[in-house]
């Protein structure tokens, strides 16, 4: 089966090797791709693994769909080129690994999973790292000049407060959350994850509102590994938070 490196929900395959779901249950039931299990009803996907499984075409196909955003090839986009950039409402952008990245502002479900799960960490973190925040999209989080994003919530730890800039974080956070919409299955999955994993966030949350799943990496000896998961009314609990419960019937109803 699949290492736990990168995992993606099969509607995240299915949109990165441009088949439909149905198709990657069928491979999964036929074994034709390599999976794993994270519980009952629960499979997950390494993309890499599986274009390795599968034939030429479907492979030829997925390696072209990857190539989702386009910029200047010439030179990485930067920091300080993002910093040109004009307002444009109803538009974000991020830049990852020097490439610039624009995306439509997040759905209303996605807000509201976002507000939940925000008075859940903050009131946790409040309590047991008063000097340490909760910050919510847009802010700027710069690592290193060609990786600017803009992560749904995250957590900045008392011990981290240096890179609290007035502008900006300039820095890895110790928690990043983001929250799945359409437009971002493959880059918060893929793009950010290996980026997030480079730059040592510590613990990188994955929220799917349309599959009612909280996934819980934890960077361990330089990769992510499951630490933590649940799925529709389930009460996530994570070993490295003592006491935090994510009740998820209540974050996703």
């Amino acid at each position: 089966m699949a290492g736990n490196k990168e995992l993606i929900t099969a509607q995240a395959l299915a949109d990165a090797l441009d088949l439909s779901v149905e198709t990657i249950w069928k491979y999964t039931r036929e074994n034709k791709i390599p999976y794993f299990e994270l519980g009952s009803r629960q499979y997950r996907y390494n993309l890499q693994e599986v274009i390795q499984a599968l034939s030429g075409s479907t492979t030829s196909t997925a390696r072209k769909n990857t190539a989702q955003y386009k910029t200047d090839n010439s030179k990485p986009f930067t920091y300080q080129d993002y910093l040109q950039l004009p307002d444009e409402p109803g538009y974000r952008y991020e830049v990852l690994e020097g490439i610039l990245v624009k995306e439509p502002s997040p759905n209303v479900i996605h807000q509201r999973v976002s507000r939940r799960l925000l008075r859940i960490l903050e009131d946790y973190f409040c309590a047991v790292d008063p000097e340490g925040e909760m910050f919510i999209a847009p802010l700027d989080t710069t690592l290193g000049e060609i990786n600017v994003v803009q992560p749904d919530l995250f957590y900045v730890s008392g011990e981290q407060k240096s890179i609290i800039k007035e502008a900006r974080i300039d820095g890895p956070p110790t928690l990043i959350v983001e929250i799945l919409s359409p437009p971002s299955h493959r880059k918060d999955r893929l793009q950010k994850m290996r980026i997030y994993q480079k730059s040592r966030v510590q613990h990188y949350w994955i929220v799917d509102p349309a599959e009612k799943t909280l996934e819980c990496f934890a960077l361990r000896e330089g990769a992510y590994a499951v630490a933590a998961n649940g799925m529709e009314e389930d009460e996530v609990e994570h070993p490295d938070f003592a006491g935090l419960k994510i009740p998820l019937k209540e974050v996703m109803a």
